[in-house]
């Protein structure tokens, strides 16, 4: 069988192989779609392909909706021409259950994909011209927070932005320049209203994609390269919404074993493999069962019927009280917990972090037990059950080949957020944060996890970091089986209300934490021991 609109024609060899097909016609759908465009996406890759097209796929399947999604790359150009071109747009979704099933459904509502090359070009055309069709209603985006970066770390246009900004509106190279610049040119084609919607797994998603896009779009009009009334109009979010969204679906790298099942299923051409830019792509998706998405209903234009696929359509603080019970409490700072330790105690699967007593007793306890008395109740989902699927059903899918070096990545600009805002809360509640304690001993891991020294005395890589450098140099001198050689080292970290949004040690926690990091300092095997000791 071949992942191809010809090859879905063979439907009884699709239902053999247990694979679910679209009951529309997909060639008929990609063609309306391409003369009257309703939805594109900015972000060609895996949670893209398998959650947001799953959700048009399902309206589609259910005769409410009659076109699909116009997918667009800005920069990985390799996904249209290895995974989108060969297979007629076609994705081939894998749900994985903890139960070692798996649910397998070919995903059609990719009506096009398009390699955005800005310029006089044939594909900067088609873009142009998707932007002027008054049935557009929304333009979506996964394309990761830095993606709506202008500035550097230092507060300086980045490169690429300022040559945008210094070049103009013609031929823009970053992702937000060309949104600038395909918005004016529906501006000046009948200014028919738009939603412009983040979708990427970031706070104040929509805020951030208004600032950049209105920012590119002020400069131009500083140099007199687009009009005045543009800007009114862009800055108008009844004309143009800039919605916020909260989205929640682990879509690991494709599987190599996976891969080989489909193949021995009948199916052609199914092994993963390594792009042009470093990236493990496949002709599948694999991902998790759970996903959440939820979206500020402001869409001018109108929209798909999304609500009836599972989306939550809400108002704005709703979404915002989302983010804030997943990111700070339900999810991410258990996440967090475990991608620490984990690398500390020689883990290379989350699941099997799982399985470990002290490791699954710290995420119970730094979720449910220490987070849930300052959750924050978005009263649409509930974080008691949010949690629950997370610690019985998400985090223990032996299936889920999901890592805790991944997860440890750039974690000095995640512990504020993931830790702090609890921290805060107990401050705000109590007048100290004193009565947690996997808390604290999550943080301390991490300052340990930093030394890159495992548990049994081994050295081991660290996962990247934009302040990896600054924080071992503050830490240099610390040695294993030497606890006292910390003494004074930790104070500048945990006082940094930069990378924790407090002063530990005003919030009652910082000499705490230094206990339990030169507790872990003792030798081999300390790491384990304090955990057992501080979670007994």
């Amino acid at each position: 069988m071949k992942l191809t609109l010809e090859g879905l024609k063979d439907t009884s060899a699709w239902k053999a192989a247990g694979v679910a097909i679209p009951s529309y016609d997909v060639a008929a759908m990609q063609e309306r779609t391409k003369k009257e465009p309703v939805w594109v996406h900015f972000g060609a890759g895996n949670i893209f392909r398998m959650f947001i097209g799953g959700l048009q796929d399902t309206l589609l399947n259910k005769g409410l909706a009659e076109k699909g999604i116009i997918a667009v790359e800005t920069f990985g150009y390799d996904i249209i021409d290895e995974v989108y071109v060969p297979y007629n747009n076609l994705v081939l979704g894998v749900t994985l259950k903890p139960d070692g099933n798996v649910d397998k459904r070919v995903i059609g509502s990719l009506a096009e994909g398009i390699k955005s090359i800005p310029g006089d070009t044939p594909e900067w055309k088609r873009m142009k011209e998707i932007f002027a069709a008054p049935s557009l209603q929304m333009v979506s985006f996964t394309i990761t927070e830095k993606g709506y970066a202008l500035y550097g770390s230092d507060g300086s246009l980045l490169a690429p932005a300022a040559a945008d900004i210094e070049a103009g509106p013609a031929a823009p190279k970053t992702a937000m320049g060309q949104v600038a610049s395909l918005l004016n040119h529906r501006f000046q084609n009948g200014a028919t209203p738009i939603a412009v919607v983040s979708m990427d797994n970031c706070s104040h998603n929509g805020e951030k994609l208004r600032a950049s896009v209105t920012t590119m779009a002020k400069e131009w009009q500083k140099k007199g390269m687009v009009s005045a009334d543009f800007i009114a109009w862009l800055e108008d979010e009844d004309k143009v919404s800039f919605p916020w969204s909260m989205i929640d679906k682990i879509t690991p790298r494709p599987s190599e074993e996976i891969g080989k099942k489909l193949e021995d299923a009948g199916i052609e051409k199914m092994k993963p493999f390594i792009s042009a830019h470093k990236t493990y792509i496949a002709p599948f998706v694999n991902a998790e069962g759970p996903q959440y998405l939820v979206i500020e209903d402001r869409f001018p234009n109108g929209r798909p019927a999304l609500e009836k696929a599972g989306v939550y359509l809400t108002d704005r603080d709703t979404v915002n009280n989302v983010e804030r019970m997943k990111v700070t409490t339900c999810l991410n700072p258990l996440h967090t917990s475990l991608a620490v330790y984990g690398c500390l105690l020689g883990y290379n699967l989350i699941a099997d972090e799982m399985k470990d007593a002290d490791l699954n007793a710290l995420v119970h306890k730094v979720g449910p037990v220490e987070g849930m008395p300052v959750v924050t109740d978005p009263k649409i989902l509930s974080p008691k059950a949010f949690v629950d699927e997370v610690i019985n059903v998400r985090l223990p899918n032996p299936f889920m080949p999901d890592t805790p070096q991944r997860i440890a990545c750039d974690t000095s600009q995640k512990v504020g957020i993931r830790f702090g805002e609890t921290i805060k809360s107990y401050v705000e509640k109590d007048g100290s944060a004193q009565a947690l304690t996997a808390i604290p001993l999550a943080i301390a891991g991490w300052l340990r996890y930093l030394l890159a020294i495992d548990d049994e005395g081994k050295a081991f890589e660290l996962s990247p970091d934009p302040m990896l450098d600054e924080l071992r140099a503050k830490l240099s001198g610390i040695e294993l089986r030497h606890p006292e050689s910390a003494d004074g080292k930790l104070t500048a970290i945990l006082s940094n209300a930069n990378i924790f949004g407090i002063d530990l040690y005003k919030a009652g926690l910082g000499e705490k934490i230094e206990g339990m990091f030169k507790e872990e300092l003792a030798g081999p095997g300390a790491v384990r021991a304090t955990l057992h000791k501080h979670l007994a």
